[in-house]
């Protein structure tokens, strides 16, 4: 700038700065760089080493490439996912805090749902991520090989067998409840916070039986014999474990369940930024990488709009509650 110049105005000031940044150059002398777009912050519903934690951080880069923004993962456990949910509701509704968990806290708290149709929200749907067979298996504790083992060693000794699952009123727990309904056993239930502790646990055989989703992990300790599966949650038998019957074909139909997941964001955030963010949702779903990530592990790619995965959440919340009804 030339003596005697008048200063930069603050509009100018910053369009120079936007250029220098686009360009690459320094920043001239006298000028202040704008701070840069705040990171995402993604919020895993459960601990670290679980299915849902492994694919939000697989999640994480090509979601930050769309975005252009940094994504931060965290992981903030409990309540079979509501805790992260009920923190989500009281967050600045900016579209800078999202939860990746399941929809079932969804479908059995009313407090994160609307009150009345056309109510506002405490928490609301973004995009649909990927939808997850459940899977029973028997630990090194269990000394099965066969669901009809399971049962005949549970009429045996009522309550002495041990199901986890990764706490109340999860997919898992509704399972159980459902195969003790069905064939009239007692099982106790041990729940966790979620599946990175409970499968370390199953390992060392705290416990005979665990509910959990499919994933890595839980193939790889079924193909090294150290798990013994016995049932899947699936409209059909898996590709990844074409031996092992649904609940459906064993008699329990009703226990026959897989779970959705997705992300979240407080209720107040504008349409137009669930909307950004779906959409690169949406394209970081269709990245092969990541794709051949969830298939592999026997879980399904979903996506598709917001207002898709909010009926998805009602017509939950309708079957949890017949779930829960007397059994058939």
């Amino acid at each position: 700038m030339a003596e005697g110049a008048p200063p930069l105005r603050d509009d100018r000031r910053r369009l120079v700065a936007m250029a220098a940044a686009v360009l690459g150059a320094p920043w001239p002398h006298g000028v202040r760089a704008e701070p840069a777009a705040a990171p995402l912050r993604l919020v895993v519903a459960y601990p670290p080493g679980g299915i849902s934690d492994q694919v939000a951080r697989a999640l994480a880069p090509p979601l930050a490439r769309r975005l252009g923004v940094t994504v931060q993962v965290a992981n903030q456990a409990g309540a079979g996912g509501a805790i992260a949910l009920r923190a989500l509701a009281r967050s600045p509704p900016d579209g800078r805090t999202l939860v990746f968990a399941a929809i079932t806290p969804l479908a059995f708290d009313a407090s994160l749902r609307a009150p009345l149709p056309g109510a506002p929200a405490p928490v609301v749907p973004v995009a649909s991520v990927m939808l997850t067979p459940s899977l029973l298996v028997g630990t090194p504790a269990f000394g099965g090989r066969r669901f009809e083992e399971l049962l005949a060693q549970a009429r045996a000794r009522p309550g002495a067998l041990r199901w986890a699952t990764s706490g109340v009123a999860t997919t898992g727990h509704l399972v159980l409840e459902q195969v003790c309904r069905a064939f009239r056993v007692s099982v106790t239930h041990v729940p966790y916070k979620g599946g990175g502790q409970q499968l370390s646990d199953a390992l060392g055989g705290q416990f005979e039986l665990l509910a959990t989703n499919v994933g890595p992990a839980q193939l790889d300790h079924v193909r090294a014999g150290r798990f013994t599966p016995l049932a899947v949650g699936a409209p059909a038998r898996l590709s990844v474990l074409p031996a092992v019957p649904t609940f459906a074909e064993l008699g329990c139909p009703r226990a026959n369940l897989a779970s959705l997941f997705g992300l979240f964001a407080p209720g107040a955030t504008p349409m137009a930024r669930v909307e950004a963010l779906n959409a690169a949702l949406d394209q970081a779903l269709r990245e092969p990488t990541l794709r051949a990530t969830l298939i592999g592990s026997g879980n399904v790619p979903t996506g598709g709009s917001a207002g898709d995965f909010g009926r998805e959440i009602a017509l939950a919340a309708e079957g949890m509650a017949g779930l829960l009804g007397p059994a058939r």
